[in-house]
């Protein structure tokens, strides 16, 4: 089949021992990142395939209309960029396998490397030894202090394990049915959801983007925390009401920000207010930009290729189209 890859940045996927399963098709890596639909569909004018690079392209309906050869979308797990009605309309397969139970290690480890960094405030200390001035303020401990996560998933459990390991203390926040887990399993769930944001040092969040948990962190949430606290974000930026990271950190509550996700991405525009707050630690959406993250997800994609093109598509999201089309 004729397969597309979007956004591979750093054509990383063609030295990946899971390219091999795409051995026997005619395969197209983009490397660079295009907004244009009609750009974009002019690329893609040939496509059966198109493999997905997560959430880095929006797949719309005014893009789908310009593709008549497309028969499947390969990605793994969510899929809010995807206009799933659009793809059923046109007779298009969406196939993503949503790795029930297996969390994403390379996510939850770099959440830990923001926690680390905002505490000890290693990039001002980094900057600050290389432009020979030694030493710039002190951080502070992790032992013995309280880690708020906020989402009872597989990624928030993995980073409790760090968090436990370092001696923190771990205080759950989550929707209804999240904190009625948590607490099933024994875990410390917060009092109350103000609580859970004032009598934490650190709060990270890690909630899937669906309609009902767009914009859940607000203004009034970063207000209960304190000053010298850390809130991260390694998951959507969508979880946070527009603006309220930015006012939060002209208010100084919290005191310090590590964040993964924008609004908009990629974000190459250094003057932007909040990427050049001096109180925000930020990386360019790399949580899952590890190769041995790269090579798990894209095994799976590529096997629902494979799976497609053998006449037995697995991880079907919307099924009606293949049962529709047998």
């Amino acid at each position: 089949m004729n397969v597309h890859i979007l956004d591979d940045w750093f054509d990383t996927l063609r030295g990946l021992p899971c390219f091999e399963k795409l051995i026997s098709h005619e395969v197209t890596v983009w490397t660079d990142h295009v907004e244009d639909t009609d750009v974009l569909a002019e690329r893609l004018q040939d496509a059966e395939v198109l493999v997905l690079f997560r959430e880095r392209t929006k797949v719309t309906r005014a893009l789908l209309e310009k593709l008549p050869k497309l028969k499947l979308i390969s990605q793994r797990s969510v899929y809010p960029h995807i206009d799933v009605e659009a793809c059923t309309d046109h007779g298009l397969l969406l196939c993503s396998n949503m790795h029930g139970g297996t969390p994403s290690y390379a996510a939850a480890e770099l959440t830990w490397a923001l926690i680390m960094a905002g505490i000890r405030d290693l990039p001002a200390q980094m900057a600050s030894v290389k432009a020979g001035h030694w030493q710039a303020g002190v951080g502070k401990t992790l032992r013995g202090r309280q880690l708020g996560l906020y989402g009872y998933g597989r990624i928030a459990r993995a980073v409790a394990g760090y968090a436990e390991a370092f001696g923190m203390n771990v205080v759950w926040w989550s929707s209804e049915e999240g904190r009625a887990r948590a607490q099933a399993d024994g875990a410390l769930v917060a009092p109350s959801r103000e609580a859970f944001f004032a009598d934490s040092d650190v709060v990270s969040v890690h909630v899937r983007l669906k309609p009902d948990t767009r914009e859940i962190i607000t203004v009034s949430d970063f207000a209960q925390m304190q000053p010298g606290a850390l809130f991260v974000n390694t998951s959507r930026a969508g979880l946070i009401a527009p603006g309220a990271l930015l006012e939060a950190l002209h208010a100084g509550r919290p005191g310090k920000v590590a964040i993964d996700v924008f609004d908009t991405e990629p974000l190459t525009d250094s003057s932007d207010p909040l990427l050049s707050h001096p109180n925000l630690i930020a990386t360019p959406h790399i949580g899952f930009v590890t190769e041995d993250e790269f090579d798990l997800q894209f095994a799976d994609i590529f096997d629902q290729v494979n799976a497609y093109a053998e006449g037995a598509p697995i991880h079907m999201i919307n099924p009606e189209v293949w049962t529709s089309a047998e």
